[in-house]
């Protein structure tokens, strides 16, 4: 007799009486079968396998890596001109559509975003002579400061050599040649200047073609077409936006630290502007000056004021408003955004950091945007717009399932 046959099949109804707390969970999916076929686009590859061309593209990547560093000293205020070109276009665009004359509509744009850029500089430039000249004053107290740190690093176990490197970072001398030296450097502030003023004049009387250009291309090229427009679409509106919340964020955060009597205040204000624009690392390069010195004026009060107030306006700016202004525009996942940061840092410097999503869009668009076949990595680096409307319905069906399941165990019970 077989073994089927000598067990007594279990009723359906002493089945379903048991108690059992994970009766109602869907079964478990099995693993997925390994696809026979290659892939439809190895048949246009010429046979080259997926990883061979992974490594080309890395080695080609690295390559061009150290090529942009090299020419980081005059590429850094060309692509700073860029950006700020399609920023300012559709004023440009604004101004000849009212009648006024295209030469100078786009030598009045170029100059004027000049000048709001001269005098950003100018401010900074006060600001960092003001704390030049406030440095030595907290001398002492800085000195303090390190000593108390350095005893409680020791007393975690910290090694000899990384405790007396950071103490050193609490030496108001090399803080003080540090500043004085960005002071001094004349010589290539001008330069970056010069440069991101004849780029203003060049870029915007060559972007006056741009549409013209575009139109044209559209018949033959319609994909990069869609790219460059879609680029300039979205580093306008990422921005626009981030500016105008970048000078919310720093005015208030400027008053709150006069208010608690922190020295310096226009200085971290400013700081905090620009690290508005560096993703996930501006917060805290921008918080760490104000609690120092605010813990040396007014101990730990004003270091938790300092704290409550950062912590609020960046939650708020950059949590909940900027998401919901720019929406989709950027669509970059937040590991990717938070590497660009580091990546274009190293590359480009300060100006890379602060122009790091600008940058990344830009590769986006060579890369991504402008080939058909590589438009279903979006998803992959950012864009998950489809993938959380089928998250939403996969959910939803779950959720379905599982009152259908209590339902039948209603009327069976």
């Amino acid at each position: 007799m077989s073994e089927d046959a000598s067990t007594p099949a279990q009723p359906p109804e002493a089945s379903r009486g048991r108690s059992w707390p994970f009766r109602g969970r869907r079964q478990r999916a099995a693993a997925p079968s390994a696809p026979v076929d290659p892939d439809a686009e190895l048949a246009n590859a010429g046979g080259m396998g997926r990883g061979v061309r992974i490594l080309l593209g890395l080695a080609s990547a690295v390559v061009i890596s150290f090529g942009i560093a090299a020419i980081g000293g005059i590429l850094a205020p060309t692509l700073l001109a860029l950006v700020l070109t399609i920023c300012a276009q559709p004023v440009r665009v604004w101004l000849e559509r009212h009648g006024t004359p295209q030469g100078l509509a786009t030598g009045a744009v170029g100059l004027t975003v000049f000048a709001l850029l001269a005098g950003f500089i100018a401010v900074l430039w006060i600001a960092l002579a003001q704390f030049v000249g406030m440095l030595p004053q907290y001398k002492p107290q800085l000195q303090e400061l390190g000593n108390q740190l350095t005893a409680w690093l020791k007393s975690i176990g910290l090694g000899p050599q990384q405790v007396q490197e950071i103490q050193s970072g609490f030496d108001p001398g090399k803080a003080l040649s540090f500043v004085t030296g960005l002071l001094g450097n004349a010589f290539g502030l001008i330069a970056l200047l010069v440069i991101v003023l004849t780029m203003l004049i060049l870029m915007p009387a060559d972007a006056a073609y741009t549409p013209t250009l575009l139109r044209q291309l559209k018949p033959t090229r319609p994909n990069l077409v869609y790219a460059v427009s879609g680029y300039a679409v979205s580093v306008r509106r990422y921005m626009v936006v981030t500016t105008l919340l970048g000078i919310a964020q720093g005015v208030i955060n400027g008053v709150a630290l006069l208010l608690l009597g922190v020295p310096a205040a226009l200085l971290w204000a400013i700081l905090s502007f620009l690290c508005s624009f560096i993703p996930n690392v501006g917060y805290f390069i921008a918080l760490v000056p104000p609690l120092v010195f605010g813990y040396l004026t007014g101990g730990w009060g004003t270091v938790v004021g300092v704290i409550i107030v950062y912590g609020v306006i960046n939650a708020i700016i950059q949590s909940v408003v900027q998401p919901k202004v720019v929406g989709s525009a950027v669509a970059l996942s937040q590991t990717l955004t938070f590497f660009s940061v580091l990546f274009w840092a190293v590359v480009l410097g300060p100006i890379g950091a602060i122009l790091a999503v600008p940058l990344t869009l830009l590769v986006r668009a060579v890369l991504v945007d402008s080939d058909p076949r590589a438009r279903l990595w979006r998803p992959i680096i950012g864009d998950l717009a489809q993938t959380k409307a089928q998250m939403k319905a996969e959910s939803d069906a779950r959720r379905e399932e599982r009152h259908q399941i209590k339902a039948q165990d209603g009327r069976h019970g």
